[in-house]
């Protein structure tokens, strides 16, 4: 019998859901392989970071979800419903009527896939997004809670929208942890969307008083230095000094500081991927749980999209705390369900749970007969 392993907090057994995320769900477009501006044919993906956590867990790892979100009354808004019901998430929904003209709207993600030494292009159409219009009150989280909800979710994107989004987050994050729910954090740190609210200086502040209220943070060395304020060594010229991008050293070095400020945070994760080409990538992950070092495997990846893999390594990981696995199968379910996110196009899942188990054991890509 294996041995029960600390990793510093009591995940409720049961639930109505096991998990619940808060977050924006947005549309993207890709025409693949060719580049957007002269592309004719779009595929639509229905994303978000916190959605595709939620999505994951619910279609691949067979866990039951709820996503927390704005939704329009239009028709974008109609197939992004009908896909966040096709992945088997329960919607809590926060409703707008849509003016005809001005919206409010269901943000619009742009991206290409790129090839070779072409580069991946993503960029956004956020404006009057009516995830940005949610504000604390907006959710009965004692009600939500109170019904049985075991792991609560959310991100730096959906933060980082407006003032009221991110105290709806910190509103969030409290009521959790006030019902015994254990709360997870993924920093996604994006410099161009908290430039409006203040930059730099604005992110530390609000991310500071969200991951106070975290038990499990998702994110890298960067994150922690540019979303928190964390000093650290520079990761590129570290990553320079190594040749590769897969070097914990920066990461490890700073969890200390990281547990001294936030002592309720008792688990850091992150994905490593060295990029050698838009189609080849390295790829790792490490954990820092409850004071010891956890590393997965490295592989090589044949990559179709990349979009969503780190996502895809957060639901992974999630859904081996959640099922009480330990750190160490935790970190690898995570590190395998991102790699193979990489080899299906949109931003949510396509794995099974036994592909997944399979890789994260040292299966192969051999055909399954």
């Amino acid at each position: 019998m294996e041995a029960v392993v600390d990793i510093g907090f009591k995940i409720p057994e049961k639930g109505s859901l096991d998990l619940l995320s808060l977050g924006a769900v947005v549309h993207r477009l890709d025409p693949g392989i060719i580049p957007f501006r002269k592309a004719s044919n779009l595929a639509v993906h229905v994303s978000g970071g916190e959605f595709n956590v939620a999505a994951n867990l619910a279609d691949a790892f067979g866990q039951t979800t709820g996503i927390a979100t704005a939704m329009v009354s239009y028709p974008v808004g109609d197939l992004i419903a009908e896909r966040v019901r096709a992945m088997g998430v329960k919607p809590f929904y926060k409703k707008f009527a849509h003016d005809g003209v001005h919206g409010p709207n269901m943000a619009t993600v742009y991206s290409d896939q790129g090839l070779g030494v072409r580069a991946p292009v993503v960029f956004y159409n956020r404006s009057n997004e009516a995830a940005a219009l949610l504000k604390p009150g907006d959710f009965d989280w004692k009600a939500i809670f109170d019904s049985g909800v075991r792991w609560f979710h959310s991100g730096g994107i959906f933060s980082s929208l407006s003032e009221t989004t991110s105290a709806l987050v910190i509103e969030a994050m409290q009521a959790a942890r006030a019902a015994g729910v254990i709360t997870s954090f993924d920093l996604n740190y994006r410099e161009k969307l908290w430039k409006p609210q203040g930059g730099m200086a604005r992110a530390h502040q609000v991310l500071g008083e969200i991951v106070d209220n975290v038990d499990v943070l998702i994110g890298n060395e960067e994150d922690l230095q540019k979303g928190l304020g964390f000093a650290g060594p520079d990761a590129e010229k570290l990553d320079k000094a190594s040749g590769s991008k897969l070097d914990t050293g920066a990461f490890l070095s700073m969890m200390e500081h990281v547990v001294k400020r936030f002592p309720k945070t008792k688990v850091v994760a992150t994905t490593l991927r060295h990029v050698h080409t838009t189609n080849h990538h390295s790829w790792s992950a490490v954990a820092w749980v409850n004071g010891e070092a956890v590393f997965a495997p490295t592989t090589e990846l044949n990559v179709l999209d990349r979009v969503g893999g780190g996502d895809g390594f957060a639901s992974g990981f999630i859904y081996g705390l959640l099922n009480g696995e330990t750190p160490q199968q935790a970190v690898n379910l995570g590190w395998a369900h991102g790699a193979l996110m990489t080899t299906f196009p949109g931003d949510t899942t396509m794995a099974t749970v036994d592909q997944v188990v399979a890789f994260a054991s040292g299966g192969s890509a051999r055909i399954q007969r």
